[in-house]
């Protein structure tokens, strides 16, 4: 072998090596989580003139206090949710939780609120009106951030908790806004996701009431790359929510 066919070969073994570094790890097995005869995973529509389609579960016993409302990024819609079993897990540990299809995702039709802040606020608001949602922690991924943002901002009186998983937008807002906002915050994010994550860290840690959580080997869908780390997170947030 020439030196320089053996300077290629070194060249490649060293671009996977660095290739294999920065990728996530494979996503962890979640059939089992998604398979719980006892849990039914309801569906249905909200009424009005943009409906929004949502999946929901109810507490197999002693309902908590807390209520909680699932968001999705651009990829994914409700379902996402129930195949990587958290519904069924919210459901097991006794709390309502709904998961939605954002307008023009999965069963949602496009809505033309979507297309201003106010107007995404706006359907938020209805969804928790139409279903009767109270004390509801907002889980918030990605793409979820341009729906979620406006409605911790304007009226996050509303929220018990607030769960932004590198969402998208945080640059739309200033210092002092995100500081005026009380409610109890977690940050996850994937140690792996070095824009958006990071991007979103910045502003989001100027919520006064917030801590974080950096789930490792994972990217920016670091709830789908480590379930467990990631539902381990969401109920000790829970659990010490008032």
């Amino acid at each position: 072998m020439s030196r320089y066919q053996a300077a290629l070969l070194g060249l490649g073994l060293l671009f996977l090596l660095l290739l294999y570094v920065g990728l996530p790890g494979p996503p962890e097995q979640t059939s089992r989580l998604c398979r719980d005869p006892n849990v039914t995973v309801l569906a249905g529509l909200t009424r009005g003139s943009s409906p929004i389609f949502y999946r929901e579960v109810l507490p197999l016993h002693q309902p908590r206090r807390a209520e909680v409302l699932l968001l999705h990024g651009k990829a994914f819609n409700s379902h996402t949710w129930e195949q990587l079993g958290t519904l069924q897990l919210l459901s097991r540990e006794g709390y309502r939780a709904v998961a939605l299809d954002l307008p023009g995702f999965g069963n949602s039709a496009p809505a033309k609120e979507a297309s201003t802040e106010a107007g995404r606020a706006e359907l938020l608001q209805q969804v928790l009106q139409e279903l009767q949602m109270k004390n509801v922690v907002l889980v918030s991924p990605s793409l979820s951030g341009r729906y979620a943002l406006p409605f911790l901002i304007q009226g996050h009186q509303q929220l018990h908790g607030f769960v932004p998983i590198a969402p998208t937008s945080t640059q739309n807002y200033t210092q002092k806004q995100f500081g005026a906002v009380k409610t109890p915050t977690l940050i996850v994010f994937g140690e792996l996701d070095r824009v958006l994550a990071q991007e979103s860290l910045r502003q989001l840690r100027h919520l006064p009431n917030h801590s974080v959580v950096k789930l490792h080997n994972a990217g920016h869908a670091c709830y789908l790359h480590k379930p467990r780390d990631f539902h381990l997170a969401l109920l000790a947030f829970l659990d010490r929510l008032p």
